[in-house]
């Protein structure tokens, strides 16, 4: 069994690390995934604070998938897969939410796609976009 958190809502949690290139780093506790990410808003909190907060990604196709786990790849830089499970999503704005394994991605669908057509505990898998943000939690 995984010691990596279990997610069960929106936001994902990690500590949040600034770079010098305008990007930051979230560390997934429980894991040794390292994202780098787009900042979204302000980011106030310091370096190595735990927080939660939204990863937003633009997912290309998303394929239904029937066998796997949840995970993200690669462990550390931009995410470029995603595989998990639906646990929610906003069907307006054409958004998915997926456990990854320790993360939660808020991915947009393209437009040939329709959040309204997948289902809640639907395994799904999906590369993505290059600019993944994280907003942090008000």
């Amino acid at each position: 069994m995984s010691d990596a958190p279990i997610i069960t809502g929106p936001k994902s949690v990690g500590v949040l690390n600034k770079e010098d290139d305008g990007m930051v780093t979230l560390k997934v506790p429980g894991t040794d995934y390292q994202f780098k990410l787009v900042p979204k808003g302000e980011t106030t909190s310091s370096n190595g604070e735990m927080i939660s907060g939204i990863i937003s990604a633009q997912a290309e196709r998303v394929d239904v998938i029937t066998a796997g786990g949840k995970f993200v790849e690669p462990v550390y830089g931009r995410p470029r897969r995603v595989q998990g499970m639906i646990t929610g999503g906003d069907v307006a704005a054409n958004v998915i939410i997926v456990n990854a394994g320790g993360a939660v991605v808020h991915a947009k669908l393209m437009d040939l796609q329709k959040a309204g057509d997948f289902m809640i505990g639907q395994n799904v898998s999906f590369d993505v976009k290059p600019g993944s943000t994280f907003e942090l939690s008000k």
